[in-house]
């Protein structure tokens, strides 16, 4: 969900359709990965290997409800 329809999105269908853990370990790093960079200054994050979506790369999504543009 946090992904989108994203490169990250399709990886996870096809680790479930493998096995079931594989595709729940990776849907867990991706949110690991995203509420660690939304505690993190932007200026010191670091790539996340294996995550591809920006979204989840950003912390947060630009489009989100009650941001301003």
């Amino acid at each position: 969900m946090i992904s989108g329809c994203s490169v990250d999105f399709f990886i996870n269908i096809l680790l479930t359709i493998l096995g079931y853990f594989p595709g729940h370990i990776h849907a867990f790093y991706l949110e690991y990965v995203y509420y660690h960079n939304r505690s993190t200054d932007p200026m010191t994050r670091k790539r996340a290997p294996g995550v591809y979506s920006q979204r989840i790369l950003q912390g947060h999504d630009e489009r989100s409800y009650g941001s301003t543009v």
